[in-house]
């Protein structure tokens, strides 16, 4: 009986081991495939960008873009995920926590018995990235590559991954502080990106053409519109995978969100859905503008984002469709002040995130945290997060560009503007010649063009 008793038990023990294993498994794969559907981000920024830049300026655009993703994947590994690790206190480093971030560590490389470093790593990575094709759309047409790509290191594998260690962290001190809650990351991507990028363009000034003596502002035009709203809605694509990224499996059927909140994939699906719908809506209201409605599904869903795990679905809709209406009225803002965004970047990442984590502090307020301590949801939790994520982001675009102007490196010079970036830079054309001569007859080009 005792030996029948001792076979059961080692067996059950076996049982449990290959359960273990077995949800060790699904989860290395399931952010495997998230890691793949990010992707389809980034071809939907390359797509995006291409198509809003004038024809003179399709390569150039592109090269700028595809190198972002290229310099940030080892910046990151190299230092990135270890200031990940290593500041969830804030400015001062946690060395002990970040020693496993540490690129010559057993856990940043093959490790049969470390499953889950590699696949997590692959995510922030591209998530790091994302922020660098924010910034990249934003100053097309006349940014040096050079300069884009320190600016887009700085922001991708330093400023927001410092937000993220902050405001994205199981840790991190504004969760456990102040109660900060941000599911979708609408701040330390979002937010701090889109900051970033106004201070960037504080520097760079508008392009040749934009804006008149008087101040009014020309219509540079996407040389192809539905090219750059193709591009959009492949972003929206890569955004599941993103959201997807932003749950973890705690194992006996539950999932959780990165602060060990309780949550489901079915709840997520419902609200990323919702909130989509209602940011088109909410463009299609405020704009009738094609490319403003697809920008409108992404600010729907950074308006959300914060609270995609907990929100009643309609709440997520009208959230949608409240971003989605508000966000061409802050690029309108932007021109007024001569800030020439010309993807609208600033607007709906910046202006989205800001909406989405403020309103997450007033609808869903008084929800409990996980983390022991921890105070519940509240509004100042939001707002102290909102003013950090933006400080993060602004003071650093700005900073580093502005030095970079005093030093003649951040912009292009004026005949090469003029030329087109792509005559200027890139040995082959984007188009075969008189490709746009062979066009039907339509508006004339202007001189800007």
């Amino acid at each position: 009986m005792e030996q029948q008793i001792a076979e059961l038990t080692a067996k059950v023990a076996a049982l449990e081991e290959g359960a273990g294993w077995t949800t060790t498994i699904n989860m290395e794969v399931y952010y495997w495939w998230c890691i793949a559907f990010m992707f389809a981000i980034h071809a939907g920024f390359l797509a995006y960008e291409m198509g809003a830049s004038r024809k003179k300026n399709v390569l150039a655009s592109g090269i700028k873009n595809i190198l972002a993703l290229a310099f940030i994947i080892p910046t990151f590994f190299f230092f990135g995920w270890w200031i990940y690790l290593a500041f969830p206190n804030g400015f001062v480093p946690d060395f002990e926590a970040g020693a496993a971030g540490r690129p010559w560590d057993m856990a940043m490389g093959p490790n049969l018995s470390d499953n889950a470093t590699g696949v997590f790593w692959g995510a922030f990575a591209l998530f790091a990235a994302t922020t660098a094709s924010i910034l990249s759309g934003s100053v097309i047409e006349r940014i040096r590559l050079s300069a884009f790509i320190v600016l887009a290191v700085v922001l991708g594998s330093v400023a927001w991954i410092l937000g993220a260690s902050w405001a994205w962290h199981g840790s991190g001190w504004l969760l456990t502080e102040w109660g900060w809650h941000d599911f979708g990351a609408a701040g330390c991507v979002h937010m701090i990106a889109g900051f970033f990028a106004l201070g960037v363009l504080m520097n760079l000034g508008p392009r040749i053409g934009k804006f008149n003596p008087d101040g009014s502002a020309n219509d540079l035009s996407p040389h192809n519109l539905p090219f750059a709203v193709f591009g959009l809605m492949l972003l929206i694509v890569g955004f599941f995978g993103f959201l997807g990224g932003c749950i973890i499996y705690a194992g006996n059927g539950q999932w959780v969100s990165i602060f060990g909140n309780p949550t489901t994939l079915s709840a997520v699906a419902f609200n990323t859905l919702m909130c989509f719908a209602g940011g088109i809506m909410g463009g299609w209201i405020a704009t009738r503008d094609p490319f403003w409605m697809m920008s409108g599904a992404l600010a729907g869903i950074f308006a959300a984002a914060p609270g995609l795990d907990l929100y009643y679905p309609p709440l997520a809709f009208l959230l949608g469709v409240a971003g989605g209406a508000i966000v061409p009225q802050i690029d309108k803002l932007l021109v007024k002040f001569r800030i020439d965004d010309a993807v609208g970047a600033v607007a709906v990442h910046g202006g989205g995130g800001l909406f989405g984590v403020l309103a997450f502090g007033v609808f869903a307020a008084g929800y409990p945290n996980t983390p022991e301590g921890a105070p519940d949801t509240n509004f100042m939790g939001q707002l102290i997060g909102a003013a950090s994520m933006a400080l993060l982001g602004f003071v650093p675009g700005f900073g580093v560009s502005w030095v970079m102007k005093t030093m003649g490196a951040l912009r292009i010079p004026e005949k090469a503007e003029l030329m087109g970036m792509d005559k200027a830079k890139v040995p082959v054309a984007a188009y075969p010649d008189g490709w746009f001569d062979a066009l039907p007859a339509g508006r004339a080009a202007t001189p800007a063009e």
